[in-house]
């Protein structure tokens, strides 16, 4: 390799002076500096975030941390092509601004002033173009790309209301958490299980035969985060989740299967689940018999009310147990019971607020269910059926999604209303409307909610 020491190297004739060849690459030693060349427009970065007042220096840019407070950055004497950079270190501008000064009666934009930079994740570049103008600002990114702060996930029916992004299960899925926040706080999410609802009990196969209890609501179970607000239920607080960064499958249960051979239970209604909580199904409407006995509701997270039966049997159909398995606060009532002799009608399912009525002639009233506005509007969830009769109407479903029992002509029943966790009504007997045939339970539901904003 050859080696020439010199001090200066001149053209030996006009004004080009020429180095190396087309396709050669000149670089400058380790630690060498230049000048005179000129600069290409950029700037070499400091790394070293400034936390104080500081001068630039020509051909450098800083990441300038105002979190602590506000500072100055001084410009240094400018020249024609100077060029200095800053960015918002911390994205505190918009708190604590950056102060630019230009050094002394120097001009920033043609006017002899500081000025202070208060957007948030702001980024700029001046070149000292000539003594009229000063700095002038070449480059002004008021965008700020950085990774969400906030909570991400997937899965569901996703919609917004005002800082909170709401995801809603109306069957089988997956709640996807991609990223979770910064602030350990917003990762507790506010969420809302509800079961699948029970059917109705089916009637007495005859027309004296006795109605079918109301199928208990699914249960209902609900959690509020601080930091996501709205108007929850009075059965809030099943318990804190605070989400990682995982997949967390989600179960909704489904409905219980209507009855159409007389003198049937109804069917539970199934679980849904959300990570640690579970809600249980609501529990069978019990069974409308035909001078036999009076049958007894199912258990659940609303339990189902007890069948009827004729003129003639002296006895008690028990409502089932709600809040089956028990947690706090309970996930469900009662069923209403039946009980004494001749009573045709069955009693209502139990719902999220209120148990079921018990049965007389007409078939009782299906419990009330639960209000939240977790989905961004206040909505009923988990209401008890209505019970069956024999020789009367059947009893009216509960709000929140609660079917109505079945009666005599011009009073058929319904089923629960799906994705309600509603009770479905009990059947009539032999004579009425639809015969002893019982009504399906309504499917759940799972929401999630949570701040992303």
């Amino acid at each position: 390799m050859s080696k020439i020491e010199v001090n200066q190297i001149s053209s030996q004739c006009g004004s080009t002076l020429t180095i190396g060849q087309s396709g050669d690459t000149v670089t400058l030693a380790c630690g060498a500096t230049q000048t005179g060349f000129g600069r290409t427009g950029t700037v070499n970065w400091d790394t070293t975030a400034k936390t104080a007042t500081f001068t630039a220096t020509n051909g450098e840019g800083y990441f300038a941390n105002t979190s602590g407070g506000t500072f100055t950055m001084n410009l240094p004497a400018g020249t024609a092509g100077n060029i200095v950079s800053v960015v918002d270190y911390t994205n505190t501008f918009q708190t604590n601004a950056l102060t630019i000064s230009p050094n002394g009666s120097q001009k920033i934009g043609g006017i002899a002033a500081p000025i202070d930079l208060t957007t948030e994740g702001q980024s700029v570049t001046f070149v000292y173009v000539d003594d009229t103008e000063g700095w002038k600002n070449v480059q002004d990114s008021t965008s700020n790309v950085t990774g969400s702060p906030f909570l991400q996930a997937t899965g569901g029916t996703i919609t917004t209301c005002g800082n909170c992004k709401i995801h809603t299960f109306t069957g089988p899925g997956t709640f996807c958490v991609s990223s979770i926040s910064q602030t350990a706080p917003e990762n507790q999410v506010s969420y809302l299980v509800v079961a699948g609802g029970a059917s109705g009990g089916s009637g007495g196969s005859v027309c004296a035969g006795g109605g079918g209890g109301g199928g208990g609501a699914g249960g209902f179970r609900e959690d509020k985060s601080p930091v996501t607000p709205y108007t929850s239920s009075p059965l809030e607080g099943a318990g804190p989740i605070t989400v990682t960064a995982t997949s967390y499958p989600i179960t909704v249960g489904a409905g219980g299967a209507a009855r159409n051979t007389a003198s049937t239970g109804g069917a539970t209604g199934s679980n849904s689940i959300f990570s640690t909580i579970t809600s249980a199904g609501g529990g069978g409407g019990g069974a409308g018999y035909s001078g036999i006995t009076y049958g007894s509701g199912g258990s659940g997270g609303s339990g189902g009310g007890g069948g009827g039966s004729d003129s003639s049997v002296v006895g008690t159909g028990t409502g089932g147990p709600g809040n089956t398995p028990p947690v706090s606060p309970p996930q469900g009532n009662n069923g209403g019971t039946v009980s004494g002799t001749g009573i045709r009608g069955g009693g209502g399912g139990g719902g999220a607020t209120a148990a079921g009525a018990a049965g007389t002639s007409p078939g009782g009233n299906g419990g009330d269910g639960a209000t939240t506005s977790i989905s961004g509007s206040p909505t009923v969830y988990a209401g008890g059926a209505g019970a069956g009769s024999g020789n009367n109407v059947g009893g009216n479903g509960g709000s929140g999604g609660g079917g109505n029992g079945g009666g005599i002509a011009c009073n058929g029943g319904s089923a629960g209303t799906v994705n309600t966790g509603g009770g479905g009504g009990g059947g009539s007997d032999g004579d009425g409307e639809d015969g002893f045939v019982s009504y399906a339970g309504g499917s759940g539901v799972v929401i999630i909610r949570y701040k992303y904003k």
